[in-house]
């Protein structure tokens, strides 16, 4: 029996299922495992301007999400585009992967392994039931995406062998590498069987379902270039412009990470001269803030603080929404100043105190 009862419904947005914001209608949009060809990202610059605010936000679940959906034609588009392959099962398609395998460490190359579980994902209709945070997960051994809330997660032990994390938590089942994605699927399979009004794995009472806690890695959000050809692309607030997108696209494919930004795969040592952005870490994180939601006390990106070293997320308010799994500093906006870890400081001490 699940340990919490779920009284309203799920409204995880989607891309029929938008979100009413405070700017208008938000749609977010899943890139299993963050992988993003060129032509779709030039697809979803094209998307961001027609319809919606012409900015492109990435999340930290690896997915995309457009502002101000106020103009129709958005679903056709990205049908088009091949990123909309199943409308009945467009909101669980919450698939992360670590977005540097195969290109720099890592125990096993996991790529392929999120887009086959997308494919056995949408051609199995119960899924389709699945709540929208439900989240899956591959780590290749490193310990990024493992620490990132999966409800079920296959972390790599060696080339081809690994366990089955069931809500960050090692249940002490092994399970080869081959054998990762229809695991993954039996395990959802038998989630929706015992969910009852349980959205997370980590809701359920049953002591099969836990497993022992494995400590977060903390893994850098990579930045930079990587190695002598992979990149890692940091925007600000994990916010694109319509022509920031179609820059990343002229070099090729990306991964959206889980930390809002991108990995390019393949690009020369000049990119982030051609690029213009992008190259450094940026400790400081925000949610949307005023004016685009209802419910924030503040312009949290306005008042954001950056300094070398500083990891903080502003929130507008209690909810938090995208802070990051990371440690931080946790900046809370209340009436005439922010709650900082806990302790009020008035706007006017904000920086000093951090």
């Amino acid at each position: 029996m699940p340990t919490h009862a779920r009284v309203r419904a799920d409204a995880c947005p989607g891309v029929f299922a938008t979100h009413d914001a405070a700017d208008g209608p938000l749609a977010r949009v899943r890139l299993p495992g963050g992988a993003v060809s060129a032509a779709q990202l030039r697809a979803l610059a094209d998307c961001a301007q027609a319809c919606g605010d012409g900015d492109l936000h990435l999340t930290s679940r690896g997915n995309v999400q457009l502002r101000g959906v106020t103009r129709p034609g958005l679903a056709a588009r990205l049908t088009d585009a091949g990123l909309l392959p199943s409308p009945s099962h467009e909101r669980v398609r919450n698939v992360l992967a670590s977005p540097l395998s195969g290109l720099h460490g890592g125990l096993a190359d996991v790529r392929g392994l999120a887009s086959s579980l997308d494919r056995r994902l949408c051609a199995t209709p119960e899924l389709a039931s699945l709540p929208g945070r439900f989240l899956f997960a591959f780590d290749d051994g490193r310990g990024d995406v493992a620490g990132e809330g999966a409800d079920v997660c296959w972390r790599a032990t060696g080339p081809s062998s690994g366990t089955l994390l069931l809500a960050g938590g090692d249940i002490g089942r092994r399970v080869s590498l081959s054998d990762a994605v229809p695991v993954l699927i039996d395990v959802a399979l038998e989630f929706l069987r015992v969910r009852g009004s349980a959205w997370r794995v980590a809701e359920l009472d049953d002591p099969a379902w836990r497993g022992t806690p494995v400590p977060r890695a903390d893994v850098p959000v990579p930045a930079g270039m990587i190695s002598a050809s992979a990149a890692g692309v940091v925007p600000r607030f994990g916010q694109l412009t319509a022509d920031d997108v179609r820059a990343l696209a002229s070099f090729g494919p990306a991964v959206v990470t889980p930390w809002k930004s991108l990995v390019l795969p393949d690009v020369p040592a000049d990119v982030f001269e051609r690029l213009g952005f992008g190259g450094e870490p940026l400790g400081t994180s925000a949610c949307i803030g005023r004016p685009g939601c209802a419910k924030s006390r503040a312009d949290v990106r306005a008042d954001a603080v950056f300094r070398p070293g500083l990891r903080a997320h502003f929130s507008g308010c209690e909810r938090r929404c995208g802070r990051p799994s990371q440690s931080h500093v946790d900046v809370v906006a209340e009436a005439g100043g922010y709650r900082v870890d806990g302790r009020w400081v008035p706007f006017d001490e904000l920086k000093g105190t951090l």
